[in-house]
């Protein structure tokens, strides 16, 4: 591997970009290729098989466009079901998953009563009860399941009148009663606004792409891999639908 290859960063969608933001703060001038697999979209409700055996295809198309020296896994529901298949796959690369920020929940609010708010996949994954044990003992910890708002957040919709119902209908029975919710979706980061508008300005919201950047930099340093620039950002997208090059340029551009 050379210090040019690509950063791989993949998501079942337009989600990931989320991520996306947190590692260009972090290696500004690395070189990233983006993939959304859109076309298959939402991960979160389908069976563990299926979610597994669609991030072993999209890894093999990513790598058939480019070289790439290490993958960012930015998918919750892909890092649960599928990141010991990848790194036994691929035992060359850097691979980093992401999972729910729970940890900087327990650090922030010891004792305290947080969310986590994520797809059914994630949330029902062996990954995440093992995450979940690791701080249930000193939090009180509900787990939130999402369906229909990775969709929305698909299309643009991150804070309309349809987001907002399907946001009251989920979190109406935790208003007053959380001090923190952890966003374990990387999609639920953009209707961050909508959520809190929800569920109360006092909640803090919490995601996990932060951590999931700084992990990517010490170990492209740790690997003497860290590149120097020129930097360059490609995006790709499975679905044919240009308007989803289109949003995911726009919300990068909005987080930098």
């Amino acid at each position: 591997m050379e210090k040019s290859d690509y950063i791989a960063v993949f998501d079942s969608g337009v989600g990931g970009i989320s991520v996306l933001r947190h590692l260009l703060q972090a290696m500004p001038r690395e070189r990233f290729l983006y993939y959304g697999d859109s076309a298959n979209a939402p991960y979160g409700s389908r069976p563990t098989e299926e979610v597994r055996a669609l991030t072993l295809a999209a890894i093999r198309r990513i790598r058939a466009e480019a070289p790439i020296k290490a993958l960012v896994v930015a998918c919750n529901t892909a890092t649960a079901t599928a990141i010991t298949d990848l790194r036994e796959a691929y035992p060359e690369l850097i691979v980093i998953g992401i999972e729910p920020a729970l940890k900087v929940a327990a650090d922030h609010f010891p004792g305290g009563r947080i969310g986590v708010m994520a797809t059914e996949v994630t949330l029902r994954e062996e990954k995440f009860d093992i995450l979940l044990h690791r701080f249930d003992a000193g939090c009180t910890i509900a787990k939130i399941p999402a369906p229909g708002l990775v969709p929305l957040i698909e299309q643009g919709k991150v804070d309309d009148a349809e987001t907002i119902t399907l946001l009251h209908r989920l979190l109406d029975p935790y208003r007053g009663k959380l001090d923190a919710l952890v966003l374990g979706c990387t999609h639920f980061p953009f209707a961050a606004k909508a959520i809190s508008q929800v569920l109360g300005e006092d909640v803090a919201l919490l995601e996990g792409g932060g951590g999931t950047a700084r992990e990517t930099r010490r170990r492209l340093a740790e690997a003497d891999l860290l590149y120097d620039g020129p930097g360059e950002i490609r995006i790709r997208n499975s679905s044919p639908d240009p308007e989803l090059i289109r949003l995911s340029y726009e919300r990068l551009n909005q987080g930098r």
